[in-house]
């Protein structure tokens, strides 16, 4: 992305480079509500880089939600989180995609003895 380099990273928790396919709810440009199924570039805990064919606008609302199989109940099972509420907080179009970089509401980790801000 234009202008990477020189800005300062703001992130506290990594990304990782995962293509998950992804269901996305929001409000493009004109206000319309759309539903489309889209995939992630790049995934962390606070926050994912995702390649959507809508524009959508900065600080708009994203409801996400992760297509999975029913899980058997298994005991001592971690709850698996499915369903992501989160901000555009920066877009760039491509020829073919929109990448919306979004920020979770509530991050996918607790920081331990770290704070939720960034230090910068």
């Amino acid at each position: 992305m234009p202008g990477k380099d020189t800005q300062r990273e703001r992130r506290i928790w990594e990304r990782l480079p995962l293509a998950i396919p992804i269901f996305v709810r929001a409000r493009d440009t004109r206000g319309k509500e759309f539903l489309e199924f889209a995939t992630t570039v790049n995934l962390g805990a606070g926050g994912a880089l995702l390649a959507v064919s809508h524009a959508v606008p900065l600080s708009a609302g994203i409801s996400l939600e992760i297509p999975s199989a029913p899980l058997a109940n298994i005991p001592r099972r971690p709850r698996a989180v499915r369903q992501l509420q989160a901000r555009v907080v920066h877009h760039h179009s491509t020829n073919q995609h929109q990448l919306i970089g979004l920020k979770f509401t509530h991050p996918l980790l607790r920081a331990r003895g770290r704070k939720l801000t960034s230090p910068v």
